[in-house]
């Protein structure tokens, strides 16, 4: 009997952990145009645990294509003066705020669901990365401005917490000036 309970735990729990993360219902693409910036961000991939203390506040520019896809830009002031920057086109799928696209800079497949928008505030997003058929959870928290209430913070811990991410690896990122436009 004992080892039956222990069983069925053990499926629950994967159910929970597993359970498919859905977009915001009305998702609205043209919602997510413009700059925003990357408040939050919470991953147990093991590369972040050794970069976590360097990561700052950095910009995003999200820009709707004529096709439905997603152009996403990224920069982040380094401590030297230099920037740091990632473009992807992030590909729409048949569920709207669900898009997937391959990083040119690492190889990974990604799975990005938009989770909770609140166009002129905020956005929280999931994303899926998988390499070498290993994935990692990585959530994302941008506001249209540096600072967010402490209700969306909460949000934003409160759901990554339920997507498995370990307390230690959720972080609120500290400002930093911005990359100069490219």
């Amino acid at each position: 009997m004992t080892l039956l309970v222990v069983v069925l735990g053990a499926v629950l729990c994967s159910f929970t952990v597993s359970a498919e993360i859905v977009p915001q219902a009305d998702f609205n693409l043209q919602g997510m145009a413009g700059k925003w910036y990357l408040v939050g961000f919470a991953t147990n991939a093991q590369w972040f645990v050794s970069r976590r203390a360097s990561m700052k506040v950095g910009t995003a520019m999200m820009t709707p294509t004529a096709d439905g896809d997603l152009d996403m830009s990224y920069a982040s002031l380094n401590s030297d003066g230099t920037c740091w920057r990632l473009n992807n086109l992030a590909k729409r799928t048949d569920t709207p705020g669900r898009f997937t696209y391959t990083s040119e800079r690492w190889g990974n497949v990604n799975d990005m669901s938009m989770v909770d928008v609140k166009y002129d505030e905020y956005a929280l997003t999931h994303t899926i990365k998988t390499k070498d058929s290993a994935p990692t959870v990585v959530n994302k928290l941008y506001g249209r401005g540096v600072s967010l209430s402490p209700d969306v913070l909460e949000k934003f811990r409160q759901f990554s917490l339920e997507t498995g991410v370990l307390p230690e690896n959720i972080a609120f990122l500290p400002a930093n000036a911005e990359c100069p436009a490219a």
